[in-house]
């Protein structure tokens, strides 16, 4: 990596611009700022501008020379975004009222960013979906008015087009040039499902739509555009569910040729990640209880690698798309893995315990991890590693000093060709921060014997003491009980009416994952069945049974598909 590509630092002592590898010293042309009030700070998409607030003052520097542009006073700016070819610098700040002003100040402004003039300033009053949305090559830009999608003319800032009938709850942008696709997710309501339309720019009419894709239980949706901006996937999200303590997840697949499918996940519990290969040829999915699998996907939404079970729930890929990295954050303990794309093998593994942040650098070949405030209030600081696992440089900050963000400056798409991938560990260093042991904590008074063997599950362990025998009259009752259950059973039997199924007829194949697909299609589609024999019965069905009856054609093209 050259030694002219920086990372900034925004801790409780301000916020410092350093070299990364292999200089790894401070950038004296950047004038650090030594404050305790720099709230957020930010790098343009190509990394030619840096912004930052400290106080009540936003900063925006170009990076060539590290020199102020403009300094905007009296602003309580939160949040910052830059558009994607780093034109306008869009800023967040809560919105006040006073006996004063009790309409308040316009509190979402938008800047020049080579002149930090400024352009725009809306209302928006909650901090969710602030920020603008706008097209790759900034021809659209957008944003959520309550429940409205609406688009401005950048000359003047006139509304030239609006969404308006779909009670948008979230919506995106494909980051395409020249055709646009916007995206919309419709929350769900009065025995409703949410539903997630594709549009192409402008036409939003409700029969114009390319893609339709209805979800039960889904609160929030998050949004994740192929690096082409064919494909998007949808993770869906409920916060509160009986069944789970981690709310429910699903993961849904629509194209902007008008495909749709869910993506099968073969282990149940919650969705912790996803992310698209920046080749644009797969995605990866971490899922299921504990210890979860990690999954990659071709662009059919099939299985096409799996690996086995492990503590993680994290996923990133190197810019490039030639490394994987899987992690286990959170209430893990911070392993580190990371692959070989091509060959799916693994390069190295490392620790990273306590870790609130994980960035690749631009060169493909170095990633970054930290401890950061509020977090984690205590052994604040970070790390650069090698992606063969070797740290080459920390920075651990001492008590009483805390760490808030890190941050590499990001660069031009195209500066830095593919990383040869390495399988040998280059030479690093030994971290001088302690390590957490390893070992199970054991009581004074047991340190000095030999360990207890035992299983997680007790129930199913060995060395178990036997029941007691149940007395004469337990045993009696019992035989009544059982006695009465066959009768019953017999009876039911007799009087029940043989199942109704699908007359769709499976193969199966050799593949395994395909064959569990197929049962499970088949399963839903005799459900279905049964369905509508209560319907043809003159029984009244409920909106979500309605819904499983219409999805009946795409189940069997997909069903037809996985038997090719």
């Amino acid at each position: 990596m050259n030694s002219d590509i920086c990372f900034a630092v925004r801790s409780s002592l301000g916020i410092s611009v350093n070299y990364g590898p292999a200089k790894f010293s401070s950038n004296d042309a950047f004038n650090a700022v030594l404050s305790k009030s720099c709230r957020t700070m930010l790098f343009s998409p190509a990394g030619e501008y840096f912004a930052y607030v400290n106080g009540l003052n936003l900063h925006l520097l170009l990076t060539e020379g590290w020199k102020d542009i403009a300094v905007i006073q009296n602003t309580k700016s939160y949040h910052l975004s830059f558009s994607p070819m780093g034109t306008y610098l869009c800023t967040w700040e809560p919105f006040v009222t006073n006996n004063a002003n009790p309409q308040g100040t316009p509190n979402l402004n938008i800047y020049e960013s080579k002149s930090g003039k400024p352009i725009k300033s809306f209302v928006h009053k909650k901090q969710t979906n602030w920020e603008p949305q706008w097209s790759s090559d900034e021809a659209l830009f957008s944003r959520l008015v309550d429940t409205d999608v609406v688009f401005y003319d950048l000359n003047d800032f006139n509304i030239v087009n609006r969404i308006k009938s779909f009670k948008v709850a979230s919506y995106t942008v494909s980051p395409n040039i020249g055709t646009y696709f916007i995206l919309l997710h419709t929350q769900e309501g009065k025995g409703n499902p949410s539903i997630g339309r594709l549009f192409k720019y402008p036409l939003f009419e409700h029969q114009q739509s390319i893609a339709t894709k209805s979800f039960f239980q889904a609160d929030k949706v998050e949004f994740y555009w192929s690096v082409k901006a064919i494909h998007v996937l949808l993770l869906t999200m409920t916060e509160v569910d009986k069944t789970s303590y981690y709310g429910k997840q699903g993961l849904h697949f629509i194209s902007t040729n008008g495909d749709t499918a869910i993506v099968t996940m073969n282990k149940e519990g919650p969705i912790y990640n996803v992310a698209w290969s920046p080749k644009d040829t797969e995605f990866c999915v971490v899922y299921g209880y504990m210890p979860s699998r990690c999954t990659i996907f071709n662009l059919k939404c099939e299985s096409i690698h799996q690996f086995s079970a492990a503590p993680r729930n994290s996923i990133y890929y190197n810019p490039q798309g030639n490394i994987l990295l899987l992690a286990g954050f959170g209430n893990l303990r911070g392993h580190i893995e990371l692959w070989d794309v091509t060959s799916k093998k693994l390069i190295g593994s490392c620790e990273a315990p306590d870790s609130t942040l994980l960035q690749w650098s631009p060169d493909g070949t170095h990633f970054l991890t930290a401890t950061t405030a509020p977090r984690l209030r205590i052994g604040n600081g970070y790390k650069i590693w090698h992606y063969s696992g070797v740290i080459i440089h920390e920075h651990p900050y001492s008590e009483g000093d805390e760490l808030y963000d890190v941050s590499w400056q990001k660069v031009p798409k195209d500066r830095f060709k593919e990383p040869i991938v390495n399988f040998q560990k280059v030479e690093g260093i030994v971290s001088n921060q302690p390590q957490a042991s390893k070992e199970a904590y054991r009581p004074p008074s047991a340190r000095n014997r030999p360990p207890v063997k035992f299983k997680l599950h007790d129930d199913d362990s060995d060395g178990q003491l036997p029941p007691a025998a149940p007395s004469k009259a337990a045993l009696k009752q019992k035989k009544k009980r059982d006695n009465k259950k066959a009768a019953r059973k017999q009876q039911d039997e007799a009087h029940s009416d043989p199942p109704i199924t699908s007359t769709v007829s499976v193969i199966l194949t050799e593949d395994e994952e395909k064959n569990k697909k197929i049962k499970n299609i088949k399963k839903k589609l005799d459900a279905i069945a049964k369905l509508k024999e209560q319907q043809s019965q003159g029984k009244v069905l409920e909106v979500n049974q309605l819904a499983k009856i219409k999805s009946e054609d795409e189940l069997k093209n997909e069903l037809k598909q996985l038997q090719l």
